[in-house]
C-alpha cells in the first residue's frame, strides 16, 4: 500500500500529517519548531508515524514544504507554501477559488484554479504589523496569554481603530488607546480588524474569486474570521477541526501521492524499489 507524508515546517510550528492511497488522513500532529528545523520536522515526523501506527519502511515518499522545507533530512522533494496550501485547501473545498493563508510571520493570497494550482499570490511586506505576531505581541502587552484573542475579540463592545502600517507605529497606537482607558477586548478586536484588513487588500491584489477560504494557524482563531467576513461582505470557508493549519502539510501529501503515480506510470517506481533506501526509511 502507497503511503505518503507531508511536513510543513513553519517558522512557529511544525505540522506532519500521513496519507493513504485514496487520501485519507491517517495521522496528523503539530510540534512546536523552535531554533532547531531539522529536529522539529524529525520529531513531527517520529510522532505522526507513532499516531498512525507505522514504522518509516512503511511510507512510500515524503514531501516537505514551508519555512524549513529545504532541511528536512528524509525528503524526497520539496514543494513551496503556495503550491501545498493551494493544492490542499481546493482538496477541502473543491469550489474555493481565493485562498488566504495567515501564519504567525507570514500572509499569503492565492487565486487557484480548479485543481489547486496557484495563478496568482501576493505576499505581505516584511513588517510585524501585517501577521499573527502582531495580535500575539499585543494580547501579551495588555498581559494576556495568546490563547486569549479570540475570546477577547469576540467580546468587544467598540474596536477601536488601528491604522498605522508599521509594527512599532502600531504599537504605539495600542499604547495610547490602553492609556485612554480603552477595554482589553476592543484593543485586541482592533488589532484583528486592522490584520483583516491589510490581509483584504492582499486577496484584491490578486485578482480575488469567490469562493474563499483561510487556512493557516489564524484560521482556527473565530474573532480573525468573523473580521475577515465582515471586511469582505462574504462567507469564508474555513476548514473543520482545526485543518485548515495543516492545510501545507496535505497538500505536501497529497502532491507527494500525485508524484508517486507519475513514477508508477513510468516505470520509475520499481526501479526506485530495486534501488538505494528511500529517504523516508532512513528517518528509523
Amino acid at each position: 500500500m502507497i503511503r505518503t507524508a507531508g511536513l510543513d515546517v513553519g517558522a512557529n510550528y511544525t505540522k506532519a500529517i500521513v496519507l493513504d492511497e485514496s487520501r485519507q488522513c491517517l495521522a496528523r500532529v503539530l510540534v512546536p519548531t523552535g531554533f532547531n528545523l531539522a529536529g522539529a520536522a524529525t520529531k513531527a515526523y517520529q510522532a505522526v508515524l507513532e499516531e498512525a501506527g507505522l514504522e518509516p519502511a512503511a511510507i512510500s515518499y515524503v514531501a516537505s514544504t514551508g519555512y524549513g522545507r529545504y532541511v528536512v533530512p528524509f525528503r524526497d522533494i520539496q514543494i513551496t507554501e503556495l503550491t501545498c496550501h493551494g493544492r490542499g485547501t481546493v482538496f477541502l473545498f473543491p469550489e474555493v477559488r481565493t485562498v488566504l493563508d495567515v501564519g504567525g510571520q507570514t500572509v499569503k493570497a492565492m487565486r487557484v484554479d480548479e485543481r489547486g494550482r496557484v495563478r496568482s499570490f501576493r505576499l505581505n511586506d516584511k513588517c510585524a504589523a501585517g501577521t499573527g505576531a502582531f495580535l500575539e505581541k499585543t494580547v501579551r502587552y495588555m498581559g494576556y496569554e495568546p490563547d486569549a484573542i479570540a475570546d477577547l475579540a469576540m467580546a468587544s463592545q467598540d474596536p477601536v481603530t488601528i491604522s498605522s502600517v508599521c509594527a512599532v507605529f502600531a504599537e504605539s497606537e495600542v499604547i495610547n488607546h490602553l492609556t485612554d482607558g480603552r477595554r482589553a477586548e476592543d484593543i485586541m478586536y482592533g488589532a484583528v480588524l486592522s490584520l483583516a484588513g491589510r490581509s483584504l487588500q492582499l486577496m484584491k491584489r490578486v485578482g480575488m474569486e469567490p469562493a474563499y477560504a483561510c487556512v493557516g494557524g489564524m484560521s482556527r482563531n473565530l474573532a480573525f474570521v468573523r473580521a475577515l467576513e465582515s471586511k469582505l461582505g462574504k462567507p469564508v470557508q474555513v476548514p473543520d477541526d482545526a485543518m485548515g493549519h495543516f492545510a501545507g502539510a496535505l497538500g505536501a501529501g497529497l502532491l507527494a501521492l500525485d508524484r508517486v503515480a507519475k513514477l508508477q506510470a513510468s516505470g520509475e517506481w520499481e526501479q526506485r524499489a530495486l534501488g538505494e533506501t528511500s529517504p523516508a526509511v532512513l528517518a528509523s
